[in-house]
């Protein structure tokens, strides 16, 4: 089925394609996330650089990260149930082609508009994508729902957390911060090539004929009465966690280089993404039990004091335990609450699930970092960064105690 016909949603017929294995399908649905997340986050160890040359401030920063996640969660509530519809790869293939649209324009951004216009386009393709790639991965393994789920938070965390570490890595290269802007767009035309030969499977819910707009109409936000209780904490954990990363990938760079003294672009990038490395690599072990997400909570706590403590000193070796720990507790965490909202429901409303507990997942990445950057335009990067911490490590035992009494209740 060609790529035209599954965005016309018409029927299926037999078309030449490329026959590829589970495996196959496997790792090119998670290396499309995989990248585009990559390039969503390339720019984490440049903002110091990008605000002194284009004198944003710390709220001009936050201002051009939170315009990448508040247009990826408008895109989840209008668009998130588009792969149902349309198919998996055509969705993935969209989100491909606006991805490499965003990255261009924010590698030659010379303003906040330009940027905040590459960040939108990043966010509409993240959002597309997020859906489609984690419905797929389910559907690929359908006796192993807890391996679908970890495929698919190792290949988001995965990317948030190597993005930094590359971009600092390939800003070296001649061309400036340009350059990793430039191979990103190489790497999403390289990844294109399979996307258009394979040959796709049905959509799940394909549209009668002459009500596909309705098919695509923007669907009100809902979770089946019997799923949402493991919905929201989900969503709770998942809002906790992005809000860390979202100032670990926004504001950090800047306030680590400062309070550490680091000048070294690639040093930055390692630091800022090391807590999603650790998050991505979490998804490999084989912990589990039923105290996994209140033990996964309590870590991720006590890494945040102990993140504050580490540059109140300061001291990169306590920073760099910090982030690991904390990393690998949110991990732990995020796993089993993700895993147990996506079992909750049935397959037919698996991407409209996972798309929904990511509004709210990356909302995290939005609102606080906002309110992070506006106090620390009054009060101080030191003093408003020391404060989230304490705030954030607060929200992680609060939903570790909640997380506790519904074990109990259970």
């Amino acid at each position: 089925m060609s790529v035209i016909n599954e965005l016309r949603m018409r029927p299926a017929s037999r078309e030449w394609g490329w026959e590829a294995s589970t495996t196959a399908r496997l790792v090119l649905s998670g290396v499309v996330i995989f990248l585009l997340l990559v390039g969503a986050n390339l720019a984490t160890p440049l903002y110091p650089a990008l605000q002194a040359e284009l004198s944003l401030g710390p709220f001009g920063t936050t201002v051009a990260f939170s315009s990448y996640v508040l247009s990826l969660v408008a895109t989840l509530m209008l668009a998130g149930h588009w792969s149902d519809h349309i198919g998996r790869r055509a969705a993935l293939v969209i989100s491909v082609l606006i991805g490499l649209g965003g990255t261009v324009v924010f590698g030659l951004a010379q303003n906040l508009v330009m940027l905040c216009a590459g960040r939108v386009l990043q966010g509409i393709s993240v959002a597309l994508a997020t859906g489609a790639s984690a419905a797929a991965l389910r559907e690929l393994l359908p006796s192993r729902p807890e391996w679908a789920s970890r495929f698919t938070l190792l290949a988001s965390s995965g990317g948030v957390a190597a993005g930094p570490a590359l971009g600092g890595l390939l800003s070296l290269l001649p061309g400036g911060r340009q350059a990793p802007f430039f191979l990103q767009g190489l790497a999403l035309v390289l990844i294109l090539l399979p996307l258009c030969v394979i040959r796709a499977r049905p959509a799940i819910m394909r549209a009668e004929q002459g009500y596909n707009h309705r098919a695509l109409a923007p669907r009100a936000v809902g979770v089946p009465s019997g799923a949402r209780g493991a919905f929201w904490l989900a969503a709770l954990v998942g809002f906790l966690s992005f809000a860390v990363f979202g100032f670990q990938l926004s504001l950090a760079p800047g306030y680590f280089a400062h309070a550490l003294g680091v000048s070294s672009a690639p040093l930055v990038g390692v630091l800022a993404g090391l807590s999603l490395a650790a998050s991505a690599l979490s998804q490999l072990t084989a912990i589990s039990g039923r105290l996994t997400v209140p033990g996964g909570l309590l870590v991720l706590g006590a890494a945040l004091l102990l993140m504050g403590w580490a540059t109140a000193q300061p001291s990169l070796l306590l920073l760099v335990l910090a982030s690991i720990a904390a990393g690998f507790g949110q991990g732990l965490a995020f796993r089993t609450v993700f895993n147990q909202a996506a079992t909750a429901v049935p397959a037919t409303q698996h991407a409209q699930m996972v798309s929904t507990v990511y509004v709210v997942t990356y909302l995290g990445s939005a609102v606080p970092v906002l309110g992070l950057g506006a106090a620390a335009s009054i009060l101080g990067m030191t003093t408003a960064a020391l404060g989230f911490s304490v705030l954030a490590a607060a929200a992680a035992f609060i939903l570790a105690a909640v997380s506790l009494k519904a074990l109990r209740r259970g």
